[in-house]
């Protein structure tokens, strides 16, 4: 004969919190013939930047009366190994046409979903406040005492990282903070993860197949004259980036 406990029944589910590294796909142009082929060439110069990675849909540069076609834009980016997941800010009509097609809107940590606005009641002034404390979730520094190989990805979460070797091509290294790299970068360096805009890369030997910081990035092709297989510093000037040679 079983026991009670034996009979208990398992939960089938668990719901939880959690926080996650996404990139924003800022859609400038509605036109999908256009966004994807771009998208295209990028893959070209950076590959595997992006290959099967979730993404959320940037809406607010676009005009309001010119909703792409998202169900098209979806099946277009699945078919270059991109997944959509969901779409961030954007007039109420763009938004509407993009949660018809699948993409719901996401919020911040900390955020509210977008809503019509009601109507606004009378002002109240607001009491002086102290500047709030750093998160409590921020970490010490993390160090990664090795190279970083082909094919791997380290993220620090919530931190700075500093790697003592190469990132060779094909590796990855994110921090939410600064990067820091004690020899030479030859994959991809990522910044300022949860959209840190002053976060800054560094690194002794700067060869990169990508940088990116708080969601800005440049492939090999597109570093201009920065200094390559130099001592560099990336920051970021606006939605520019900018090299600068040290030492």
């Amino acid at each position: 004969m079983s026991s009670p406990a034996s009979e208990a029944r398992l939960e089938p589910f668990r719901l939880r919190g959690g926080n996650f590294n996404l990139l924003v796909l800022r859609l400038l142009d509605p036109r999908v013939e256009v966004i994807v082929p771009a998208l295209a060439d990028q893959f070209r110069r950076a590959p595997g930047f992006l290959r099967n990675a979730p993404i959320v849909l940037g809406l607010d540069d676009l005009d309001p009366s010119a909703a792409p076609d998202f169900g098209h834009l979806i099946a277009q980016l699945r078919s270059v190994h991109i997944a959509p997941i969901g779409t961030t800010g954007g007039a109420t009509d763009v938004r509407a046409a993009a949660q018809a097609a699948g993409l719901p809107p996401l919020r911040a940590a900390g955020a509210e979903l977008p809503v019509a606005a009601p109507a606004a009641p009378a002002p109240v002034p607001e009491p002086v406040q102290e500047m709030p404390p750093p998160p409590s979730d921020w970490q010490p520094t993390m160090v990664v005492d090795q190279a970083v190989r082909a094919g791997q990805r380290i993220w620090a979460q919530g931190c700075d990282l500093i790697v003592r070797g190469t990132v060779n091509p094909g590796a990855e290294v994110i921090a939410d903070g600064n990067v820091h790299i004690y020899g030479a970068l030859k994959g991809r360096a990522i910044a300022g993860g949860a959209e840190n805009l002053s976060a800054r890369i560094f690194a002794l030997n700067f060869e990169p197949e990508l940088v990116s910081i708080a969601g800005y990035y440049a492939v090999r092709d597109g570093l201009g004259d920065a200094p390559l297989g130099r001592i560099v510093q990336v920051c970021l000037i606006g939605e520019s980036m900018r090299f600068d040679r040290l030492g």
